[in-house]
């Protein structure tokens, strides 16, 4: 995750993450930046969706089955959770909101002392759920809107989606959560920025995330309609100028882009250039941050309790949970997969082999190995030029 708005203007500084790391508890706006081997878990609940979204890494809709942990086996894995100190849940789906559990295990969560998120479409925040979920504890609620109301609704599979989405959005907020837009951009949606852009400022909606696609589950067949190379670069000057806009003119929002670490490399390119006084900062945080966090900051859980290195990765799992705790699967000295991701440089191919800021990036392993059929691969959409990696 790159967070632009931190970044840029300075709302994230070296001394302040490392204050942080010192005292053990890092706050919410710094875990970007924390070193700290304790992952952020996505958690899967459940594989049923009231949606049949084109791009859903997990395939699921609203006739998805299959077996899932139960509540019971899901409140000991958070117990697991409190004592291994981890930092952050995010609850996921499917649709979280339709995992019968969903509220004993944040209240337990909470007790635990860890915090948590949800990932959701939005349409089932009625406003009794919001409320319910704002006295749960629940720290952030992402919301997913990929566009003006036709092109969510093609890109979501329903019609009528963008308007019971958006509903939900504002009731999340009205019960005083704080709330954000997850925008998994591409060809069919990118014209459509700008009028997202209006909504987050109109509604006052504090956060903003932009994903790039993830060849994975549904996600395979989408590469076709991904933004070509020039787009992306064309894309990450006008989130550069967006969030320096916000910035300039008091408007609380932070802008974020994920699953795509080469936005950290062009952005501080960029701070190079136009904003040298900070370019040692924002390379430091970047070097914190410390590239792709599969298998060594995010740990993903699929509805049947088999770990992941991210929510993307499904070739090979590192265990199942409870067959083993959670704390065996992630801290196996033994397991090759875990140890090569905590090295990655050392296996990196191609052009993320050889680009001299890989430990500040990496490509996606996911997009490297549904395009070259190899993890270790280059990533096939990284933007940057054979100047910019330091290739001769």
């Amino acid at each position: 995750m790159i967070g632009f708005t931190k970044l840029l203007t300075g709302k994230a500084t070296v001394a302040a993450a490392v204050r942080a790391a010192n005292c053990g508890a890092v706050p919410p706006h710094l875990l970007q930046f924390s070193t700290a081997s304790r992952p952020i878990v996505v958690w899967n609940l459940t594989w049923k969706c009231n949606l049949h979204c084109r791009h859903c890494y997990l395939e699921a809709s609203p006739s998805s089955q299959g077996e899932e942990l139960s509540t019971a086996e899901a409140l000991q894995l958070i117990t697991e959770f409190g004592e291994m100190k981890t930092p952050v849940i995010i609850f996921s789906g499917g649709e979280p909101l339709l995992y019968a559990g969903l509220w004993e295990l944040a209240e337990h969560a909470r007790s635990q002392g860890i915090r948590t998120a949800l990932s959701t479409n939005g349409i089932l925040i009625t406003p009794d759920a919001a409320r319910r979920l704002n006295s749960c504890g629940f720290a952030y609620v992402g919301v997913s809107l990929d566009g003006g109301p036709s092109v969510h609704d093609a890109f979501r599979g329903v019609s009528g989606a963008f308007e019971k989405t958006l509903n939900g959005l504002r009731n999340a907020k009205e019960a005083g959560l704080k709330t954000g837009i997850r925008f998994t951009v591409n060809k069919n949606n990118i014209q459509d920025l700008p009028l997202i852009f209006d909504l987050v400022k109109n509604e006052k909606i504090p956060r903003f995330c932009l994903y790039h696609l993830v060849y994975a589950g549904r996600g395979r067949d989408l590469a076709s309609i991904d933004l070509t190379i020039q787009e992306k670069r064309e894309l990450v000057d006008y989130l550069i100028q967006k969030a320096i806009e916000f910035h300039k003119e008091g408007t609380e929002v932070e802008i974020l882009t994920t699953d795509h670490h080469a936005d950290g490399i062009y952005l501080y390119r960029w701070v190079k250039e136009n904003l040298p006084e900070r370019a040692q900062e924002v390379e430091q945080l970047l070097e914190f941050h410390g590239g792709c966090s599969a298998g060594v900051k995010i740990a993903n859980i699929d509805p049947q309790g088999y770990v992941y290195p991210c929510q993307f990765w499904r070739s090979s799992s590192l265990g199942k949970v409870p067959e083993q705790s959670f704390r065996e699967i992630w801290y196996d000295e033994n397991n090759q997969l875990l140890k090569a991701l905590r090295n990655k440089e050392a296996h990196l191919k191609g052009k993320c082999g050889e680009c001299k800021h890989n430990s500040l990036c990496g490509g996606c392993r996911i997009r490297a190995e549904a395009v070259n059929d190899d993890i270790w691969g280059e990533d096939p959409v990284c933007y940057l030029s054979n100047e910019e990696i330091g290739r001769e």
